[in-house]
Parts: C-alpha cells; sequence; structure tokens
C-alpha cells in the first residue's frame, strides 16, 4: 500500500515541478511588465491613466470616453444629454441611462440633495455658462418651480420633463462615471494594476509601479481657485475609488461674502454650513462621485445618517469648527490614511 503511494507520489513530482516552474515564470512575466502612462483632455479637465501591460492601450480608453462624453456633456451640442435639454425627440443610449437611474436612486437615497435638474440655479448664481449679478429670490423662487429629480423620469424609450424648461447636468457623476468605463475597459483587456484619474475622481486596482498600494493624497481646504498642494492626509486607495468635492476652488466673493459653486436644491441658494470639503470611498467611482456631491449640500450631521445606510460607503470629512478646521472620517477608512 505504501509502495503504491510513493509511485503515485512519483508521477506527481513532475507535474508539481511544472506547476511551480509555470508560476514562477508568471510572476517574474508580470513584474517585468512595463507600466504605461497617459495623459489628456476629456470633458473639460485633465485624465492621467497609468496601468501595467504589455501594449498600448490609449486608442481604445479614447474612444470609450468619448463615449462618454457623446452621452452625457453638456458643452458638445450633440450630446445625448444636449439634444434632451433641447427637447429633441431622442432615444437615450445605455450610457446616459446608467447614469440618470444612478443618479436617480441617489437623489432618493439623500432625500434630493442629490440633483441633476439643479443646473438653471448653478447659472443662475454665476457657476454655469453664464455671470449674472446676486439673484432675487423671486428669480430664484421661479426657476424652482422646475426644479427637482421628481420631475424627470425615463418611460422606457424616452426622458420625460414634466416642465419643458427643465434642463439635466450630469457633471457631478459623469466623471466618475467615465472614470467606471476606462477601469472595465482595463479589466477586460486583462490589466490586474492600474489607476485611472479624470478631474480628480480616481478608481485604482492592485499595486503601483513601485509594487506599493495607491496612495492619494486629499488636499487641504485652502480658498485658492488655482489649486493648493498642501496636503491634508494620504489614502490608501487600493481597490477603490475615490472622488473629493469641495466649496475651495469654484467661489467668489460679493459684499463681503463668499458665495461657492454648490448649489442646495432645496433652497435654490448656494449651502452655506460647515462642511469645508468631502470625500468619499466607493466600490465605483460613480457613486463616489455623486455622493460626494451630496455630502457637501447635506451638511456633517445629515451626512453621517446617510452613511450610517450605506456601510459600503467610507467618508473623510473636513469641516469648519468656529474658525479651525476639524476632520471627521467613517470609522472603517482609519486602516486606509497614512498619514
Amino acid at each position: 500500500m505504501a509502495n503504491r503511494r510513493n509511485k503515485k507520489l512519483i508521477w506527481q513530482l513532475p507535474f508539481l515541478t511544472l506547476l511551480i516552474i509555470g508560476t514562477i515564470l508568471i510572476i517574474r512575466h508580470q513584474r517585468n511588465m512595463p507600466y504605461q502612462r497617459c495623459t489628456g483632455t476629456i470633458f473639460g479637465t485633465v485624465y492621467n491613466i497609468t496601468y501595467q501591460h504589455d501594449g498600448d492601450l490609449l486608442p481604445e480608453i479614447v474612444v470609450k470616453m468619448h463615449e462618454v462624453d457623446s452621452a452625457l456633456s453638456m458643452f458638445n451640442e450633440s450630446s445625448v444629454i444636449s439634444r434632451i435639454n433641447r427637447n429633441q425627440d431622442v432615444t437615450p443610449n445605455k450610457m446616459f441611462l446608467d447614469v440618470f437611474n444612478q443618479a436617480q436612486q441617489i437623489s432618493h437615497d439623500t432625500d434630493g440633495a442629490f440633483d441633476i435638474t439643479v443646473a438653471p440655479l448653478v447659472n443662475l448664481w454665476g457657476f454655469g455658462f453664464t455671470h449674472n449679478e446676486e439673484p432675487s429670490q423671486h428669480v430664484v423662487d421661479s426657476i424652482m418651480q422646475y426644479i427637482g429629480y421628481q420631475k424627470v423620469s425615463f418611460d422606457g424609450k424616452r426622458i420625460r420633463k414634466s416642465d419643458p424648461r427643465i434642463m439635466l447636468d450630469c457633471s457631478a457623476i459623469a466623471k466618475g462615471y467615465g472614470v467606471d468605463v476606462v477601469a472595465q475597459l482595463l479589466e477586460k483587456a486583462g490589466v490586474e494594476n492600474y489607476l485611472v484619474e479624470i478631474g480628480g475622481e480616481i478608481i485604482s486596482r492592485g499595486v503601483s509601479d513601485k509594487r506599493v498600494p495607491w496612495k492619494i493624497g486629499v488636499n487641504k481646504p485652502v480658498d485658492d481657485p488655482q489649486g493648493s498642494n498642501e496636503l491634508q492626509t494620504v489614502l490608501n486607495v487600493t481597490d477603490k475609488a475615490m472622488a473629493t468635492s469641495g466649496n475651495y476652488r469654484n467661489f467668489y466673493y460679493k459684499g463681503g461674502k463668499k458665495y461657492a459653486h454648490t448649489i442646495d436644491p432645496a433652497t435654490g441658494h448656494p449651502v452655506q454650513h460647515n462642511i469645508l470639503s468631502a470625500t468619499v470611498l466607493a466600490d465605483q467611482c460613480a457613486k463616489a462621485d455623486a455622493y460626494a456631491t451630496s455630502f457637501m449640500v447635506m451638511g456633517l450631521e445629515r451626512a453621517k445618517k446617510v452613511l450610517e445606510k450605506n456601510p459600503d460607503l467610507m467618508a473623510y470629512l473636513i469641516y469648519d469648527d468656529n474658525g479651525e478646521n476639524k476632520v471627521w472620517y467613517s470609522p472603517s477608512l482609519k486602516d486606509k490614511i497614512q498619514q
């Protein structure tokens, strides 16, 4: 019996040896595989993509990003969303519907803090296509009549509006969605190590070219339209998506009062609460992108309640406490904070 077992082991040894050698060769090949880097502009912002692969995937990446642009860019006159905003008869494509449906779900989850119909108010306050004087309450009220995510729906063929003046704006979720689309393309190509960043929205997998987890800094919320490089903290974002929203870049002062670009759909006015910056980590970048904006609208306490309902989300919130910047973060984020 023992003799037979020994013979079986002898026959198995060559196969085990081949398996070990094959594994070593695969690992060595992966370690020697180059990291590709590409940068450019899309959606009116800059993208930076790093991925480990033998070939150049940039042509396919650019095609995918332009597909997202053709569905969701308000600055592309022929895009699906632009045609819907002009009340043209258009059948929305899958990319548009993916974002529309997710936006509506997040709007419901945040009690309307996230709302893709808020564009006319953004323009009214001087943060969109136009720059106006501070609007009167009467003008705000007149526009509020056609603001609200409940006033748009998809009937299976078309986007229906309760008022033709309704304008959709997916800018608070579209960049994140673009990041997700590129990440999906890389994974289909067999890429295991990558970082995709579009306009500050990020997703990563695996390790960097230094064979360490991907780490991303969170800027201090310093009022600086040009952007400050001073870091508040550094997060390990490996195998996660990350998005940050803040009122320290896009703002203006008038009459000694600060007007930030985040508009509260419930009041029609720029938010005035104490959150300065909201960073959200999630499995999908579109989701992180939208909730980061939502938390800027909701304020600290309401944001905490939403996080309690969504354990898959993690947040790093910087807020003002009587002139002093303080931080609150999800307990589950503690192990990802590097400094």
